[in-house]
């Protein structure tokens, strides 16, 4: 029985075909270079403009990678069950397809911390680049979340933490949006685990959109807070 990759990094795509594979081979670069046993999760969100088919022609050509496809698109939430689900490492973190977040910048250093003893590590950007409207939903939502749930971690975008936390708190939350996510990060953050918070920086888009801050996404986060609100409550 072959031993478990040391990390597991999850792609999350969705209609990236411009620049799909430029993020995965710098992804893939960096992880050959980490000198870690590692394995290349690539989800494809049901995407309909080729980026399917260029997901599975880069893993047919790179060690430790496959590829996993929605038949139809689920959103954030469906792409973190199924990374949560698939990933084998003892160190699980997910990295979007469009290329904003250095992946030589982040992958050395949130696998250090969890060396040096963290259980999760949450990045956030001291400065979000971005339109007014994008800033402000962003913003909005942070504040909610804070509202119903009290003390939050400092967190917007790039997680990684030991996959034994996954067994330790079982999820409940469906749907499109993040909640999933968001509901794991408390219950770590509510339990006798060390999560820090660490500053990380976000480059400009090559190509498309963003598929985060817009109000399909912030509409579909909104509606799974009360259910989530129910299971997990306001705590200080």
């Amino acid at each position: 029985m072959p031993q478990p990759p040391r990390l597991t990094v999850v792609l999350l795509a969705y209609n990236e075909a411009p620049c799909a594979v430029a993020t995965c081979g710098e992804i893939h670069g960096v992880l050959r270079g980490l000198g870690l046993a590692f394995e290349f999760v690539l989800v494809d969100d049901g995407s309909t403009d080729g980026t399917s088919g260029l997901l599975d022609a880069f893993a047919a050509e790179h060690q430790a990678t496959r590829v996993v496809h929605h038949a139809i698109n689920q959103g954030l939430g469906g792409v973190y069950r199924t990374g949560f689900a698939e990933a084998r490492g003892e160190l699980v973190t997910f990295l979007p397809a469009d290329g904003q977040f250095d992946p030589a910048e982040i992958l050395p250093r949130f696998v250090a911390e969890i060396e040096g003893g963290a259980d999760m590590v949450l990045g956030y950007l001291p400065q979000r680049p971005g339109s007014l409207v994008g800033k402000t939903l962003s913003t909005v939502e942070r504040q909610l979340y804070h509202g119903l749930f009290g003390r939050f971690p400092r967190f917007q975008g790039i997680v990684m933490f030991r996959r034994e936390l996954l067994a330790q708190h079982p999820l409940v939350s469906d749907g499109r949006g993040w909640a999933v996510l968001m509901e794991f990060i408390l219950r770590v953050h509510r339990g006798r685990h060390r999560v820090v918070s660490v500053p990380n920086a976000l480059r400009p888009r090559a190509a498309g959109h963003s598929k985060v801050n817009n109000w399909r996404t912030i509409a579909a986060n909104l509606r799974q807070l009360w259910p989530l609100w129910r299971q997990l409550g306001f705590r200080l």
